[in-house]
């Protein structure tokens, strides 16, 4: 049995690294130029050839896989590495900062991302009988996880796809469905499953970040977040540090600081009144805070970010 055990460890290996080398060649093939596109429905490839910038921004509920490369992504107190060898998954829009890390021209930094629909997610969860399993009830929303060749397999599958429209018009809906299944099976499965769960206490929290994602510049009280969901202060603000990594202030404060610089990079505000405008009443503060989360005063940062770009 050992040596049987040992066998397919080995040929499973062989399959890893073939899949990660096609991955590789497929990503480099369907997208040529910097950026990131959507060759098929849900389903993004990105290239980057030189270092770039910390990027701030939200991710939707999405499986992300890096063909070559590597990035760290950072969640309020979480920092996450991932690379070839593994894959982040994420199941509420979060607040966060990524940077690309291992790239170059010569190997420039390809990856993948399918994102996740949490409808399909409960259709695979009921027709494979995953409802029945015992779960985890609070779960990470974001995970790095390590990348087996049962993921992989279907993953490469469906980048074949990007080449062959007429198949993909069958084969993509069948082959996201057998992805989803892999997940729910594997490490990431306690956390893709609550995607699903109407009153899980992971959906509870994804309701109190779309909460404080569209009220963010309204004055924050924990209790009245805590009293709609029929918890306890002390219980909610657990759950929402567990699943998010950050607290519920913290939240409200990377929202504010990256609505303020949209509005100061995009329709020309100013520093001070985009303060206002996010909600806070000290400029100053508001200055202090934006730099402690983007390294320099916001019109600084302003300034660095048009000559960049």
């Amino acid at each position: 049995m050992d040596t049987q055990n040992s066998k397919k460890k080995q040929r499973d290996t062989v399959r890893l690294q073939q899949y990660r080398d096609e991955l590789v060649e497929l990503i480099d093939q369907a997208i040529t130029d910097d950026g990131v596109v959507e060759v098929l429905e849900g389903v993004y490839l990105g290239r980057l050839s030189v270092p770039g910038d910390k990027v701030y921004g939200t991710l939707e509920p999405s499986l992300c896989v890096i063909a070559q490369g590597s990035k760290v992504v950072l969640v309020g107190d979480s920092r996450y590495q991932y690379d070839p060898f593994n894959c982040l998954l994420t199941t509420i829009d979060l607040p966060r900062i990524s940077q690309v890390v291992e790239v170059s021209r010569e190997k420039p930094y390809l990856s993948f991302r399918m994102k996740l629909d949490p409808g399909l997610v409960g259709s695979v969860v009921v027709e494979a009988g995953q409802n029945s399993r015992k779960r985890n009830p609070n779960p990470e929303a974001t995970r790095v996880s390590p990348l087996d060749v049962e993921l992989l397999d279907p993953l490469v599958r469906l980048v074949r796809l990007v080449e062959r429209p007429q198949e993909a018009q069958i084969m993509l809906p069948l082959i996201k469905r057998e992805i989803i299944f892999r997940l729910l099976t594997g490490d990431q499965g306690d956390q893709l499953f609550h995607l699903t769960i109407p009153d899980g206490s992971t959906t509870a929290i994804a309701w109190a970040v779309e909460q404080l994602r569209k009220n963010f510049d309204q004055s924050l009280r924990i209790e009245d977040l805590a009293q709609e969901l029929s918890m306890s202060t002390s219980s909610f603000y657990q759950h929402f540090k567990t699943v998010t990594a950050m607290t519920p202030l913290q939240f409200q404060k990377r929202v504010r600081l990256q609505e303020a610089r949209r509005l100061m990079l995009g329709e020309g505000l100013d520093a001070t009144n985009a303060a206002y405008r996010v909600g806070y009443a000290d400029a100053a503060y508001f200055s202090r805070e934006y730099k402690s989360v983007f390294g320099n005063p916001p019109m600084r940062d302003i300034q660095m970010l048009r000559a960049g770009g």
